[in-house]
């Protein structure tokens, strides 16, 4: 995408020069974007982010809840 941000032309005329599907470069352009732009900019990356924390939280918890019943078990028995 650097040849395509150095020449200034379109999309479909570096297609054509790199030999590729003309639909493809767009979609390259807007992935190379989004990997450079802070995620405090992008709200649809806060939001995935929130998510995925969300997900991880949750099965943070599920898992201590288990270490907890399993250590009061264990606890209670004579070994």
């Amino acid at each position: 995408m650097r040849l395509y941000g150095e020449r200034g032309g379109t999309c479909a005329e570096t297609a054509r020069e790199l030999g590729v599907d003309p639909g493809s470069p767009p979609g390259w352009v807007k992935r190379a974007d989004a990997a450079q732009a802070p995620p405090e900019g992008n709200p649809f990356r806060m939001a995935e982010d929130l998510r995925r924390l969300r997900r991880e939280n949750e099965r943070l918890k599920r898992g201590n809840g288990m270490l907890l019943k399993a250590g009061a078990f264990f606890a209670g028995r004579q070994l």
